[in-house]
């Protein structure tokens, strides 16, 4: 791989990629172990703060939508070498992951953040009806699949 533009596709794409890693495992293995730990008032409260600063034009744009479009990049950049097939692979990995959070993830965020902001709001209900052990064997999915992705990406850019 010696073009200067594949090359520098495939190095952004597995920079973003592998921050986008970075964040689901985060949450996988600090945040939510750590807020498993907590009463329901905090846990309500700090994952709705947590929920909330992560939604950012940095977040959104650098890691959460420029991973696929950097491994899309990447894949159109390598086609027809050995490195298109790790983009593509890659690209399928990051936009699955955008796609469990948009399913999955998002909804009960919101729904969680919609009722920490509501007036009386049992924390223990919020909680429960958040469904800590779903979210995180989710988020464990798209951890598995974005380092896989970043993974496939160094390989990738290697051949």
């Amino acid at each position: 791989m010696q073009d200067i533009l594949t090359t520098t596709a495939f190095v952004a794409a597995t920079v973003s990629t592998g921050l986008l890693a970075g964040v689901f495992q985060l949450y996988a293995f600090a945040v939510m172990p750590g807020l498993r730990r907590v009463d329901d008032r905090t846990f309500v409260t700090a994952f709705a703060a947590l929920d909330r600063a992560i939604v950012n034009p940095w977040f959104l744009l650098v890691i959460f939508f420029g991973a696929p479009v950097l491994c899309a990049l990447a894949a159109v950049a390598a086609w027809g070498e050995a490195g298109g097939a790790w983009a593509t692979g890659a690209l399928a990995g990051t936009v699955a992951s955008v796609v469990i959070t948009v399913a999955v993830h998002l909804p009960v965020n919101n729904a969680l953040k919609a009722a920490a902001a509501a007036p009386g709001a049992d924390a223990a209900s919020v909680r429960r009806r958040f469904g800590e052990v779903r979210w995180a064997a989710w988020n464990l999915v798209r951890a598995v699949l974005s380092t896989a992705s970043a993974v496939g990406l160094g390989i990738g850019l290697a051949q």
